[in-house]
């Protein structure tokens, strides 16, 4: 394949934008010295067909690097990489590696095909001098999706029925009888039934792309792999895993296919996010991207060895989410999802890491969350929090821009058929299943309150907990969640 020719390129947008007249190509990284974009006609090229050095001079605004290829219109489906070195200045917060190849962390969609985790430890045991072993992200072409006229439902949430579903999981089993089972189609096919259980919206387990690998040693060399997906590592890009052919570039088209079948049938979607962390780890995890451009700008580092990750989230790595740059590069995943493809809320997993400051100390005007509450594009977008992390953060009652908690009484009626003299005579026939009682919002003293109510009926247990969930306003959001075998059932206070 002949190279393309190149001019500077432009800091804005990030990521790969692809246009009539070529594509532009822009990365964050402040103290990189040295960049190089790396381009491979396929996503399973065993060699790039070019290799374009950034000029410090000429191809660098501020700390953004870039780069404008000719010709390059998204049509020809082009994968690419990164790679970026630094200065040698003994920093141990610092992982610049030259030889290893970085995803962009903007790619808006991401393969990996030949991606092996345990060649991405560091440049001491990386097996990589020729990008044989990264994954790689996708240039596609202008948008011109079709969305018949689509947009976010926008449902109210008091009334609203929520099944939290696994794509991968549910429609996998051969007796959901799908086209392509584990899949977005896969969820189309399904809608009918979905329907039928009364459903209104769909919780989406993760399905940023995230790192099937990220799990321990033992068990992938067992060739398992990690199922839930809490380990994202591209946060404009749908999972891989989940689309029918990643390799042609169709994650956009794929997931925009289920979200319109799902407004169709009045049925809206949520995303379960997961910012407070990423499948790079801690020090012994691989580098993907992140670790690669601004380790130290991305992630709390331990103050006494840098080398070491704090660890509020749990899972080897804690996201600076108040960082400048990190704080910008969430606001805009979480507008992309919803101008690109309407989803309506977003449940954030740890949610509390978003409060967290640079030094690790909670935050009560946390920029990141103060600025989800700003955005005019996520005005109307459902945000469910949970409030607390794997630090002892616990803010229940106490999340940024909340003024006040609910106290929830559930009855839920219609998992009682038969059993009508369970309920006190007083209590008339309901005409939706849960019932509320709210404490005055002042009533600070209970804020904290969790309320766990067991429901025991033959041959099944349903257990009702309460969790925070706000929309970030003067007006308090709780929620109270009925997690079943069917899903979950939301009520707003």
């Amino acid at each position: 394949m002949k190279p393309y020719p190149v001019t500077t390129g432009h800091r804005h947008p990030a990521g790969a934008t692809a246009s009539a007249d070529g594509t532009n190509f822009c990365i964050f990284s402040r103290h990189a010295t040295a960049v190089q974009l790396i381009l491979y006609e396929k996503p399973d090229s065993s060699s790039p067909f070019q290799i374009i050095d950034l000029d410090p001079e000429k191809n660098r605004s501020f700390f953004f690097w870039h780069v404008f290829v000719e010709g390059m219109t998204g049509q020809e489906k082009i994968s690419y990489t990164w790679k970026v070195d630094g200065p040698d200045n003994d920093d141990p917060g610092s992982r610049f590696d030259p030889s290893v190849e970085l995803l962009d962390p903007w790619a808006k969609a991401i393969t990996d095909e030949l991606w092996q985790k345990r060649f991405k430890r560091d440049s001491n045991d990386s097996n990589d001098s020729n990008g044989l072993t990264s994954m790689r992200a996708m240039v596609l072409p202008e948008d011109s999706y079709n969305w018949e006229g689509d947009e976010p439902l926008q449902q109210a949430s008091e009334e609203e029925i929520i099944y939290e579903l696994h794509v991968g999981g549910f429609t996998h089993h051969p007796s959901s009888e799908v086209a392509h089972p584990g899949t977005f189609s896969g969820v189309i096919e399904k809608i009918a039934y979905l329907q039928d259980l009364g459903v209104t919206a769909v919780e989406l387990m993760p399905v940023m792309a995230f790192d099937a690998q990220d799990l321990p040693e033992n068990a992938r060399n067992l060739d398992l792999q990690n199922y839930w997906g809490y380990a994202t590592h591209s946060f404009f890009s749908p999972h891989p895993g989940y689309c029918i052919d990643p390799l042609s570039g169709g994650h956009r088209d794929e997931f925009r296919d289920m979200v319109k079948a799902l407004h169709q049938a009045g049925i809206s979607v949520i995303l379960d996010v997961v910012f407070n962390h990423t499948a790079e780890g801690g020090a012994d995890g691989p580098v993907i991207n992140f670790k690669g451009l601004m380790n130290s700008g991305f992630y709390h580092l331990e103050e006494h060895d840098r080398q070491q990750y704090k660890n509020y989230s749990g899972c080897g790595n804690t996201v600076n989410c108040n960082h400048p740059l990190v704080a910008r590069f969430i606001i805009e995943s979480l507008e992309y999802w919803v101008k690109e493809y309407h989803v309506d809320g977003f449940r954030f997993d740890l949610a509390s890491i978003l409060s967290r400051g640079e030094d690790g100390a909670p935050m009560y005007h946390a920029p990141v969350v103060w600025n989800i509450e700003f955005s005019n594009i996520l005005t109307n977008t459902r945000i469910i929090a949970e409030a607390w992390d794997a630090g002892g953060l616990y803010q229940v009652g106490g999340f940024p821009g909340q003024n006040g908690m609910g106290v929830i009484v559930i009855l839920f009626d219609s998992l009682l058929r038969g059993t009508r003299d369970w309920f006190p005579n007083w209590l008339p026939d309901l005409l939706v299943p849960v019932i509320f009682i709210r404490a005055p919002v002042d009533c600070r003293p209970i804020q904290s309150i969790l309320l766990v109510v067991m429901m025991v009926l033959p041959s099944t247990i349903w257990l009702v907990t309460m969790t925070n969930i706000t929309r970030l306003t003067e007006r308090t959001t709780a929620m109270a969640t009925i997690r079943t075998t069917a899903g979950i059932v939301v009520r707003k206070v």
